[in-house]
């Protein structure tokens, strides 16, 4: 059986605890536009598996690498398009960067 790492399971205080960050960080990368959680019904911010190793890779770039968040924007970006086209240039780029396993 396949997990499925998109599914919103966390919420804004349990994010924040597991990437050992404020919540009030996790609020302004999302003011920013890096990591959009899910919302509930009742609008309460719900990360999923596939947000925390987003979250990971954010805060390596800002606290290993020293980028701001418009670099964190600009390379996440990058990173994205690169993934449409079916090429994987975050290993190649950053090979340092381990996602440190949730569960």
């Amino acid at each position: 059986m396949k997990s499925d790492d998109s599914k919103p399971l966390f919420t804004l205080s349990v994010a924040a605890e597991i990437m050992g960050v404020h919540p009030r960080t996790l609020m302004i990368y999302e003011n920013e536009g890096l990591v959009v959680p899910a919302r509930t019904k009742t609008n309460r911010r719900r990360y999923s598996q596939k947000d925390i190793k987003k979250l990971q890779f954010i805060r390596y770039l800002t606290n290993k690498k020293g980028v701001n968040l418009a670099g964190v924007a600009a390379i996440l970006k990058l990173l994205s398009l690169a993934e449409k086209n079916r090429f994987d240039l975050q290993k190649p780029t950053f090979p340092d960067f381990t996602e440190t396993s949730i569960v």
